[in-house]
C-alpha cells in the first residue's frame, strides 16, 4: 500500500512543477516497470510467456490505469487522486466479488462502511476543490486498476502474468506517447527520475509483491486494504508537497484504518 501511495506522490511531484509531460511519464513508467519485472524473472531463472488467459484484459486495463492516472494528476492533489482511484477500485472489486458469489461477513461489510465514511469525511464536497474532467480520468484509472487486480487473482503465476502485461503494454505506451507528440526531450532530470522510480520500484516491485499476495486473500479484503492508500498518499503529499494536513485528516484516517482492521480481522479474537 505504501508503494501504491508513493506512485501518487511521485506522479504529482513530477507533474506539479512541469518536470515532464504526463503522457511521457506514463510511457516511461511502463517501460521501466517492464524492465524491472523482466530482470526479476531472469534472476529467478524463469521464462517469460507473453501469451496467457486474460492477457488482453490485463494489458488494456493496465494502459487505462497508467494514462488515466498520469493525466489526472495534472490537476489533482496526491491524496485526492488516490481517494478517487481506490474508491473506484473498491466499488469495482466488491461488485465483481459479489457477482462471483463471494459473500462478505457482517464484520467485513461494517468495516468497509466505516472506512468509506472516513474517506467521505476526509474529502467532503467543498473542502477540497476538484477538477471534474481530471476526477473522471482518475475514476477511469480506478476501474482499470480494479479489473487488473481481479485478473491478477485468477493468474496461476502472478509474477509471470504481470511481467507479460507490462512487456506488452510498454510498446503500446510508447506508441501512445509518439502519437500524442512526445516532449521527452524537454523533460528535466528530476521528471525522468520520478518516472523511472515510479515504474521500476513502486510499480514493478510493488506490483510483483501485490500479485503474490492477491491469490491468498479474498477480493473484498483486497479492496478494503487498498482504502488505506489515500490516507498514506495524503500524508506523503503533506510532507513532500506541502498539501493540506489537519485534525480532520487525522480523525478521518483513524476511521479508515479502523474500518480496514475491522473488515480484515472481523471474526477473529
Amino acid at each position: 500500500m505504501v508503494a501504491f501511495a508513493a506512485n501518487s506522490v511521485l506522479n504529482r511531484m513530477a507533474l506539479a512543477g512541469g518536470a515532464i509531460d504526463p503522457v511521457d511519464f506514463g510511457a516511461l513508467r511502463l517501460v521501466s516497470g517492464a524492465g524491472m519485472l523482466a530482470l526479476l524473472m531472469r534472476l529467478r531463472g524463469r521464462r517469460i510467456q507473453l501469451r496467457g488467459p486474460g492477457r488482453v484484459a490485463g494489458v488494456l486495463s493496465l494502459l487505462v490505469y497508467v494514462y488515466g492516472f498520469s493525466l489526472a494528476y495534472l490537476a489533482l492533489d496526491a491524496g485526492a487522486g488516490a481517494l478517487i482511484l481506490f474508491g473506484l477500485v473498491q466499488i469495482t472489486m466488491f461488485a465483481a466479488a459479489l457477482a462471483g458469489g463471494e459473500r462478505p461477513s457482517a464484520a467485513r461489510w461494517a468495516g468497509a462502511g466505516l472506512a468509506l465514511i472516513g474517506l467521505a469525511w476526509l474529502l467532503w464536497p467543498g473542502s477540497v476543490p476538484l477538477s471534474l474532467p481530471h476526477a473522471a480520468l482518475m475514476a477511469a484509472a480506478g476501474v482499470g486498476w480494479g479489473i487488473y487486480s481481479l485478473a491478477g487473482r485468477r493468474a496461476a503465476d502472478p509474477l509471470a502474468a504481470t511481467t507479460a502485461n507490462f512487456l506488452l503494454a510498454a510498446p503500446a505506451g510508447l506508441v501512445v506517447a509518439l502519437l500524442a507528440g512526445s516532449e521527452i526531450g524537454s523533460a528535466t532530470p528530476a521528471g525522468l527520475g520520478f518516472a523511472v522510480l515510479s515504474g521500476a520500484v513502486t510499480s514493478g516491485l510493488g506490483y510483483a509483491l501485490w500479485y503474490a499476495v492477491l491469490p491468498r486473500i479474498a477480493a473484498t479484503s483486497a479492496a478494503i486494504a487498498q482504502l488505506t492508500v489515500p490516507v498514506i498518499a495524503m500524508a506523503g503529499g503533506a510532507l513532500l508537497l506541502g498539501e493540506g494536513l489537519s485534525l480532520r485528516f487525522a480523525l478521518a484516517a483513524a476511521l479508515v484504518l479502523g474500518g480496514v482492521a475491522l473488515s480484515v480481522l472481523g471474526g477473529r479474537r
